[in-house]
This record gives structure tokens, C-alpha cells and sequence, in this order.
């Protein structure tokens, strides 16, 4: 399938359309190029690009091709502001300007983590959840100085259908110690799809935080790329410091494109890693041979030659979404997470590893077929023309995840595919 390529009057159209929360889901399908021959239960892995996002891309490239420099220059900032003003609208409880672009959820957390400003003695403390790139980034951030690590446990799979809310709250919170710096979470696990309390966890730092000095605060920085597109919550609902996220999974963003939202608290407690080409004031200084000033956003969004038709695009992810209405997307995405995991788990022979409620989920659906690989199901799936992945953990599982573009006859036809998989 090919797009015809889009005029700078089409894609102001588009950019200018009127707030539609009544747009059907069978015509927001349709504005992607995904193959029809094809079920893809993968939103939480790499996204097709919609068509407003690939008119922009399209358009930025051809201005951007015709006179490169000229156009970079006389158009680059008021394009990434525009970018950072729709990522705070879309968020919400946020300001624009404290708001850094990155190219993905790793850059965002490696840059967090290896930005903190740890003294001797401090601690970070993570669960045995969290992704590799958390652990990594962690496990960086420390070989450099006298702070640590620690790895907490929050489940065991066996009991993932009992736990709560509370007991996950609880056996974070009853883990912070005098030392503790920094929660580095996550809030949907990529293996499970546990969604973890957040709000909840921020509230309790509030009265934990109200007796320590502002140094020594508990900074709440999450990971938040499956909760991101999928969830209703703005940021100042969620109370963390730190917020990272990728914009090119449930989001539908320009592929290449990430978020990092932070708190004053939250830039004020990190230092930037990548020189930056966004704050313009860093040539002045470096000219003048004048120290670095305080950390910004600006300051903190890594400089370099990007892809800049995908990073000014994606304005148009963020309204795509705002068109729809983020409780309603949040409510179609439990709706059919819902009828899958149902599903599901009324076929003998297939273990659900995701919580049936929605309190503890989100859209990720994870489960294991009996006597096979993740890899081996994953694979059977293919040649039904069923796109799922294996979650890359110590403990592997098969992840179906869908998404809004997705629809509830693909739900049905997933579930006989795997009905006949298992037996």
C-alpha cells in the first residue's frame, strides 16, 4: 500500500482538524497501512505509522530535502516547541518546558539513571520486575560512584491472580530506608503486564518525603512506555518525578521518538549526559568558559542530528489521540485485553501470567501454553499469520497485546488459533 505524497496546505489541514472523541474505530484502523492478511498483536513493540503521522513525516522530508539547512535552521526550534506543547497537553499537570524529546524509552531511563546525582551511601531500589534496561542503566549509573542497587521482589507468577493493589504499594514503600535515593519502576511490566499502583505509591512518598531534607527525598522515576497510549492517567495524577517513555509503540508515534517528563524536583536532582543543541544558552557558556547552569529540560534533551521530520511529526500522534479521548482509548484497550484474557483462560492446556483486573493491568496479555517454548508458540502463531512476541526475561512468556486498531473478530480468531495450538 503507497500514500500519495501530502502538500503543506493538507497537512495544516490535518493539523487543524476539530477534536472528534466520536471517530469510530473501524475508520481509526483504517488510517494505517497494516497489512490485512495479517493479525498484529505486537502495539507494545514497534507501531505502523497512522496516516496524519506519515503526512507529516512525508512533508517535513520533502521541505526538509529541498533546502536542508535553510529549513533546519529557520524552523527547527518552533517545531520542537510545538512537539513539547502537544506532549504537555497530552499529558497533562505538565508544563511544556519541562518536557525533554528523546529517541526512545532506553535513551529516556539510561539518561535518568546516569544522570542522578548519587552521594556515598545513597540507594536506588528496583524489583526483580523491572526490564533489562533499568537494571542495566542502574548497574552504569553505580560503577561510577559509592551509591547501590537494590533489587526487591513483588510476586511470584503463581500468586499473580491474588495479589492487590495494596499488597504491591506495600511491599515497595515498607522497603525505603534512610538511604534510599530513588524508586526505579515500572509501570506495566513488559513479561507480566502487572501494572503497578503509581498513585498510590507517590502519595505515600508525600508523607515519607515531608521528613527528610530536600536532598534526601525519595525521587518516584518510572518507566512508563505501556502505560503511555494506553492508560487515562495525566502526569500529575500518576505523582512520579521522572516519566519515560517511547512515543512509537501504543502511542502511534514517529518511530525514533521518546519523551522524558520530569518534576523541578526532578531535573533539579539529575545532570545531563549528551550536550545539548536545545538550550541555546550552553554555546554562550561554553564560549565564555562559563560552568554549566542549573539542569533544565532543554539542557537535558540530547543534542545531535536526529531525524527531524520524525521528531516534529509527532505533534500529530499526540492529537491523534486527543481526537479519540485517552479514557476512551484506555476503555477500548481494557475492553478487548479483557475479552482476551477471558478468553484465554478457558482454554485447557493455556496458563495466564496477566491479572484479569484492570486495576493490575493494562494491555499487555501474557500467558504459556503447556509442554511449549514462548518461542515455539510465538512461531506457531506466525503461520497463522499472527504477529505475538516473547517477553525477554529470565522466566519467557508468549505476549499477545492488543491495541485500539485491532478489533474484537481478530480477539476471536487470536483465541481459536490458540485453542488449536494447544490441544
Amino acid at each position: 500500500m503507497t500514500r500519495e505524497v501530502v502538500s503543506a496546505e493538507t497537512l495544516a489541514r490535518l493539523a487543524s482538524s476539530p477534536v472528534d472523541a466520536q471517530i469510530n474505530w473501524s475508520d481509526f484502523r483504517a488510517l494505517f497501512p497494516i497489512s490485512l492478511e495479517w493479525i498484529d498483536m505486537s502495539a507494545m513493540f514497534i507501531t505502523s505509522h497512522p496516516a496524519p503521522v506519515a503526512a507529516a513525516i512525508e512533508c517535513y522530508r520533502q521541505q526538509l530535502d529541498a533546502n536542508p539547512n535553510v529549513y533546519l535552521q529557520d524552523n527547527n526550534r518552533k517545531l520542537i516547541e510545538r512537539a513539547l506543547t502537544e506532549a504537555a497537553l497530552y499529558l497533562g499537570g505538565i508544563d511544556a518546558e519541562d518536557i525533554a524529546l528523546t529517541d526512545s524509552t532506553t535513551m529516556g531511563v539510561a539518561l535518568v539513571y546516569n544522570g542522578l546525582r548519587l552521594d556515598s551511601g545513597h540507594e536506588v531500589l528496583t524489583t526483580n520486575q523491572d526490564y533489562y534496561v533499568t537494571h542495566e542503566s542502574l548497574r552504569s549509573a553505580i560503577s561510577r560512584s559509592d551509591a547501590s542497587v537494590r533489587r526487591i521482589s513483588l510476586y511470584e507468577e503463581e500468586e499473580i491472580d491474588r495479589i492487590t493493589p495494596d499488597e504491591l504499594a506495600h511491599k515497595i514503600l515498607k522497603e525505603i530506608g534512610a538511604k534510599t535515593r530513588a524508586l526505579a519502576l515500572t509501570w506495566v511490566h513488559s513479561s507480566t503486564g502487572v501494572k503497578l499502583p503509581l498513585r498510590q505509591i507517590s502519595e505515600s512518598l508525600i508523607e515519607i518525603n515531608n521528613g527528610r531534607d530536600p536532598e534526601d527525598h525519595v525521587l518516584l522515576c518510572v518507566d512508563g512506555v505501556h502505560g503511555i497510549g494506553t492508560q487515562p492517567d495525566s502526569f500529575d495524577d500518576l505523582g512520579c518525578d521522572f516519566l519515560m517513555a517511547g512515543c512509537h509503540k501504543w502511542l502511534f508515534g514517529p518511530r525514533g521518538t521518546g519523551i522524558v517528563a520530569a518534576t523541578k524536583k526532578g531535573w533539579d536532582a539529575v545532570s545531563p549526559t549528551i550536550p545539548s543543541f536545545f538550550d541555546f544558552g550552553a554555546y554562550g557558556r561554553w564560549i565564555r568558559n562559563e560552568t554549566a547552569g542549573p539542569t533544565t529540560a532543554a539542557a537535558f534533551m540530547p543534542g545531535g542530528f536526529k531525524a527531524f521530520e520524525h521528531l516534529w511529526a509527532l505533534p500529530e500522534a499526540f492529537k491523534l489521540h486527543a481526537r479519540l479521548g485517552k479514557h476512551r482509548v484506555a476503555a477500548r484497550t481494557s475492553e478487548l485485553a479483557g475479552q482476551l484474557k477471558e478468553g484465554l483462560s478457558d482454554i485447557a492446556g493455556v496458563t495466564l501470567r496477566t491479572p484479569m483486573s484492570d486495576e493490575l493491568s493494562a494491555g499487555i496479555v501474557s500467558l504459556d501454553v503447556d509442554g511449549q517454548r514462548p518461542g515455539q508458540t510465538v512461531e506457531l502463531l506466525r503461520t497463522r499469520n499472527i504477529v505475538a512476541s516473547v517477553a525477554p526475561y529470565a522466566t519467557p512468556h508468549v505476549r499477545l497485546t492488543p491495541s485500539v486498531r485491532n478489533t474484537s473478530a481478530e480477539i476471536e480468531k487470536v483465541l481459536m488459533a490458540v485453542y488449536e495450538i494447544a490441544r
